[in-house]
């Protein structure tokens, strides 16, 4: 036996029980926020402002409903679309905003990401060529790539208004052999939002060419225009439209680490989204539902203050930023977010990594969103102005000014 040899290598030069991920999934772009996060690790008295959610807890009444939920043994498995009284709930609530929403087009999912993850398997499979538009979250740019489908950009222009669409340039990319497009409104990273306009004419295009609409609309709520939500697709298009809203509890009533989020899609959809939710995660848990309810039903005054308080930290912070040479700094009408240019980020991950070791400031790189991104960095505002006033600080003694 000792004088056998077992060659395990292929013609490609890998050994066949090597143990690689298959292809695609090694070709997914590694999270560069984390990977300026990361760094930050051991490091002592960081500010990091890199990830998108608020320094705020859970209000006490949501996390006491989950208290309450488990004390009453809520602890099994449930529907694999969401308990009836949280579908029911949610669709009151979207039904307020967007016009009568049925429980029949709602489901419950295991955070937002989760929900973007089953609406890119319900519609989306291998060689399909899905759109974005960008700069973006990258896991949303991601999500169709691992389903083997091929994802093609267009960013956002940039000029004295800050960003905006090129509505035509859109909607040039969008030809009939697309079978996706990916919008996110109010965007992360660039705070911008699409106008209702702006909705109404690539829904209609989308409508004209068979094109599925995933919209990420998780930010919906943290708008600074008229009205108490940004402007959405469903507000325009019939439930059984091709139309797919993707929301979640993280941000408008401060539930990030909580993982639930919901889907409004159509309801011929959702026999086949059931089977997708089995195979992905079973169902949310029982108890995280129940404070889901409470949250949807009595957290307006909650969704409101992280509204107000997060319109204070934006203006405060662009008043700030604004005052450093080399800083050219756009606010957008929602999300929670500045993306804002800065002389120094010619390499937006490199600039990010020496800002934690030097500075002790956690940006986001302006790449980590796509190419796009170089030259900007992302700035999460979901603090109060003392946090931000040192950030900014640390920020101009790095630059020397």
């Amino acid at each position: 036996m000792a004088s056998e040899t077992v060659s395990w290598v292929t013609e490609a030069g890998r050994g066949a029980a090597a143990p690689f991920a298959r292809e695609a999934v090694q070709a997914l772009r590694a999270s560069k926020i984390r990977e300026v996060a990361n760094a930050a690790m051991g490091l002592p008295d960081v500010l990091p402002f890199w990830f998108g959610e608020s320094d705020q807890q859970t209000p006490r009444f949501i996390r006491d409903a989950a208290s309450a939920a488990l004390a009453d043994g809520a602890t099994f498995y449930t529907h694999n679309l969401g308990i009836p009284a949280l579908r029911g709930a949610l669709a009151e609530y979207v039904s307020v905003l967007h016009g009568a929403t049925s429980p029949d087009h709602v489901a419950v999912t295991s955070a937002g990401v989760n929900a973007l993850m089953l609406a890119s398997q319900l519609v989306v499979g291998a060689g399909d060529r899905v759109v974005a538009l960008t700069p973006l979250w990258p896991n949303l740019v991601e999500i169709p790539k691992i389903l083997g489908a091929r994802v093609e950009t267009v960013s956002l222009s940039y000029g004295p208004k800050g960003f905006t669409l090129d509505l035509e340039r859109f909607l040039a990319v969008l030809t009939p052999d697309t079978r996706a497009v990916l919008i996110n409104s109010p965007n992360n990273p660039t705070g911008w939002v699409m106008s209702r306009d702006e909705q109404r004419a690539v829904l209609e295009h989308c409508r004209r060419h068979g094109i599925w609409i995933i919209a990420d609309e998780v930010y919906e709520r943290l708008y600074f225009g008229a009205g108490r939500t940004a402007p959405s697709f469903l507000d325009l298009a019939g439930r059984d439209e091709r139309v797919i809203a993707v929301n979640s509890f993280s941000k408008a009533w401060l539930m990030t680490g909580w993982r639930l989020g919901w889907i409004v899609a159509p309801d011929a959809l959702m026999d086949d989204l059931s089977k997708l939710v089995e195979y992905n995660t079973s169902c949310a848990p029982e108890f995280v539902q129940r404070a889901g309810i409470v949250a949807v039903r009595d957290g307006a005054a909650v969704t409101d203050g992280v509204v107000a308080q997060l319109r204070q930290s934006r203006d405060h912070l662009v008043r700030a930023l604004g005052g450093l040479p080399g800083v050219d700094v756009k606010p957008g009408d929602g999300a929670m977010y500045l993306f804002f240019r800065l002389d120094a980020a010619r390499d937006s991950l490199a600039l990010c990594q020496r800002l934690v070791r030097e500075a002790g400031l956690g940006l986001a790189p302006g790449v980590a969103f796509g190419a796009e991104g170089e030259g900007f960095v992302r700035w999460c505002y979901a603090c109060g102005t003392e946090r931000l006033d040192e950030g900014v600080r640390r920020l101009a003694q790095f630059l020397g000014v």
